[in-house]
């Protein structure tokens, strides 16, 4: 079994890939279709504050790029949560995909302190057993990885120079229409064909959306400083995906606090079974 496209870069795409539904035989995903916004122009007229609703979201995004903030994810069944610290060039995130009752669950705590990386890799559901190698894994430890085979390697990788996990500059790049819904809020449409470098989108799910792909629904919030707080992706069925929503959390905006080195004496080297796994 492969694991195909989970990312410490770009993580979230986990959360829509094909290759773990098909190891999840019970995640269905949250519907999407029937939140919906109706999206009528650019501002709805009379709305809590004025301005370019674009620009707003557009330039929300600005204050994720200082690498300084807590994040979450979830979607399809999955769940992830973290914190990237660029101050000390480090970065931590925790993901669950999956749950006992599916084929194969994991969970995994990555921990990025420049110039290393470590995983630990937690395992369970019907099928874990099966998978090939499982037994030289080293389950239960943090397994230091070799960065000259993770290097340019969105499975493993993580790179200060690109510190969202999910992509959201790239995502709001893509609006084709918006309206703000309230005080910080706002409904439209994305363009994910887009998107494909976002890491909350994972460019198989874009090609089976097709032209769905120009107007996938979504729905965002911001804080008191105009910083993106949440955006909802609410992605519809396509082929063999469920209709699902995607949520993108942010907060703690330059309070975030450097990642934690696991303790040496629960580090072993990652083995060759390890890196075939995440291919």
């Amino acid at each position: 079994m492969t694991i195909r496209r989970f990312s410490a870069a770009a993580f979230a795409a986990a959360l829509l890939t094909s290759g773990l539904a098909a190891c999840n035989s019970t995640g269905t995903g949250e519907a999407g279709a029937s939140a919906s916004p109706t999206v009528s122009g650019s501002v709805a007229p009379g709305s809590p504050g004025t301005g370019d609703a674009k620009q707003a979201l557009l330039n929300s995004t600005n204050e994720i790029r200082n690498g300084n903030f807590r994040f979450t994810m979830s979607g399809a069944g999955s769940t992830a949560e973290g914190q990237v610290h660029e101050p000390s060039q480090s970065a931590e995130m925790r993901m669950t995909i999956g749950d006992p009752s599916s084929d194969v669950m994991m969970k995994l705590d990555l921990i990025h302190f420049k110039p290393d990386s470590w995983v630990k890799l937690e395992l369970g559901g019907r099928s874990a057993g099966s998978i090939p190698g499982v037994q030289k894994l080293n389950l239960g430890k943090y397994q230091h990885l070799d960065q000259t085979r993770i290097k340019g390697n969105r499975s493993l990788g993580f790179g200060f120079d690109q510190v969202d996990p999910a992509g959201s500059d790239v995502l709001t790049q893509g609006i084709t229409d918006v309206r703000q819904t309230g005080e910080g809020t706002y409904a439209g449409t994305l363009d994910v064909s887009k998107a494909a470098e976002a890491g909350s989108m994972d460019p198989a799910v874009i090609t089976a959306l097709g032209g769905q792909a120009k107007s996938v629904p979504f729905t965002a919030k911001l804080d008191p400083q105009g910083r993106l707080s949440e955006m909802v992706i609410q992605v519809p069925a396509a082929g063999q995906n469920a209709a699902q929503d995607i949520k993108i959390t942010y907060s703690d905006y330059g309070n975030a606090t450097p990642a934690q080195k696991p303790p040496a004496d629960q580090v072993v080297e990652a083995p060759p079974e390890f890196y075939n796994l995440f291919k």
